[in-house]
């Protein structure tokens, strides 16, 4: 018998940041300290309202009438020690049809029994669990974070089917409600193990979410499913039936065999499906031992979040608070300064950073063109820190900014971008917006999302009163949380939180690079070899 050798990183050298803070960053730092506290206020408002799900009346009508558990509490019974990241909180707040709390689904990653996965879990508080434009929005999202990362994926399922008012905007299009059952299919294909608990209604279309994952558990009396209900029975037919019977968890697990596990009480639904997710064969994820903090503290960080472009410190300062050790090893540190790119290791993790530090230049742009492509041939997972010019209307740089573009969406290493500050204009997309795929994007509570920012458009208005409305309109549409509203991103973020991705606030927490890595299934080969 012999022992697989265990695979040794080479280790870091990477020299030693010396960022502090000096008298002269005083007067910029309190500025930006000032807004992140008022940002941080608004984060934290917006937060306690989406906590509250549907309100005090769905949340009682929930757990006391309807005799289940909040999605929350299911959240902590099913994954270990009951933490989990949860992607875009703020999804469907400030809509043309209202609020929508968490776009009325918890979406996220979490480990089971050690192992990276995605979750999609429908809140019934919020409208009885009734799927809006934006729910179907998120729910699609979170498969492509399943897809792109290659993360088993676990269902919750406690819906009411769509909002029929809205029928339009969830129904016809390609990427739309159709696109869930169509996205379980692929993942299938590419042997993305996928689980559905049914511990709510599953009416409609969301009938196929449990009946096409691998594997199905059912809770009894609270779960059911049916392409139409009772009253739709009783409307066609004239005959009354009860939910139980029409199509409850003992009809489909003894008769119909659309699911494979019954569950008499949802404790028992989510131990079984921790079992289910113990028998998938992969590794789990390399841990690594020893962690080096940051020399600086993340609590800095609020204070060089740039409350505007004009208030934009050295980048290193902020690198120097995000890297373990504020270790940096720089690549072309003389050539095209206002980018910033070099090494750097997060949670034991080598990663490649792309940093904005000024306006995206001819040289800069090469500059980052050739570091992505570096990246991308060593197999290193690349964070872009993203704070772009207001406005940008400068044609010499356009074929260097196109090499690099082509970089970044041609490297088939992960990709994260955090918005630092602005994301505007064409250097948003050298450096990976959200339309050039990064696997996640994060913002800052102070991050500005636009065309162009706010006080900047004189040159594009033709009148005064147009230029006033034009800043007025980008001054709110450019807001962090306007665009996590509509899932421009993957979440909004405190700066202080950003190493741990505010994932655990009191536990150690695994950074998103280790996530994008994904987990790995073992092939036959590798089962061989450890014998």
């Amino acid at each position: 018998m012999s022992t697989r050798s265990q695979r040794k990183r080479l280790p870091s050298a990477f020299p030693v940041l010396d960022e502090s803070l000096k008298p002269i960053h005083n007067s910029v730092f309190e500025a930006n300290l000032k807004n992140s506290q008022a940002c941080q206020q608004r984060y934290s408002e917006l937060m306690k309202k989406v906590k509250m799900g549907g309100g005090e009346n769905a949340v009682k009508r929930h757990t006391q009438r309807n005799k289940k558990m909040l999605v929350t509490d299911r959240l902590c019974m099913l994954f270990d020690d009951g933490y989990y990241l949860e992607l875009s909180p703020f999804a469907g707040m400030g809509l043309p049809y209202g609020d929508i709390p968490s776009a009325g689904c918890i979406t996220g990653i979490g480990q089971i029994n050690g192992l990276w996965c995605v979750f999609i879990a429908n809140d019934a508080t919020v409208s009885a669990g009734t799927a809006y434009p934006i729910t179907v929005k998120k729910q699609l999202r979170a498969q492509d974070v399943a897809i792109q990362n290659r993360l088993p994926c676990v269902y919750l399922v406690d819906s009411g089917g769509a909002f029929l008012p809205l029928q339009s905007e969830i129904f016809p299009d390609k990427n739309q409600g159709g696109r869930t059952f169509y996205n379980e299919a692929i993942m299938s294909a590419l042997k993305i193990p996928q689980v559905s608990v049914v511990c709510g209604s599953c009416t409609a279309g969301g009938a196929y979410i449990p009946t096409m994952a691998e594997e199905t558990v059912m809770v009894h009396r609270i779960g059911t499913i049916f392409l139409g209900g009772p009253p739709l029975v009783k409307a066609a037919t004239g005959e009354e039936v009860s939910p139980e019977n029409l199509g409850g968890a003992t009809l489909h697990a003894e008769v119909s065999g659309c699911v494979d596990h019954f569950a008499l009480l949802e404790k028992e639904a989510y131990e079984t499906t921790r079992n289910i997710i113990s028998t998938l064969n992969f590794e789990l994820p390399e841990e690594v031992e020893e962690v080096e903090e940051p020399l600086h503290s993340v609590e800095e960080l609020m204070g060089l979040a740039p409350c505007d472009y004009d208030h934009s410190l050295d980048v290193k300062l902020i690198l120097s608070r995000l890297t373990d050790g504020s270790k940096f090893q720089e690549f072309k540190a003389r050539y095209g300064t206002t980018l910033v790119t070099g090494f750097a290791r997060i949670y034991g993790h080598q990663v490649g950073i792309v940093a904005s530090n000024g306006e995206l230049t001819h040289n800069a742009s090469l500059k980052g063109s050739h570091f992505v492509q570096l990246c991308d041939q060593r197999d290193i997972p690349l964070i872009f820190l993203q704070n772009t010019v207001p406005s940008e209307l400068n044609a010499n740089r356009l074929k260097a900014q196109a090499s690099m573009m082509t970089a970044v969406a041609c490297a088939s290493v992960p990709k994260i971008t955090l918005v630092i500050g602005g994301c505007h204009g064409s250097d948003s997309y050298a450096m990976c917006g959200r339309s050039f795929d990064p696997n996640f994007l994060f913002l800052w509570p102070n991050a500005k999302v636009s065309l162009m920012a706010p006080g900047h458009s004189a040159a594009l208005a033709q009148e005064d009163d147009d230029v006033e409305k034009i800043n007025k309109r980008l001054e709110k549409e450019s807001s962090a949380f306007f665009s996590s509203g509509r899932l421009w991103d993957d979440g909004v973020i405190l700066p202080q939180d950003t190493r741990k991705v505010n994932l655990f606030e009191h536990h150690s927490s695994p950074p998103l690079t280790r996530v994008s890595l994904g987990n790995r299934r073992m092939s036959a080969a590798s089962v061989t070899a450890e014998v």
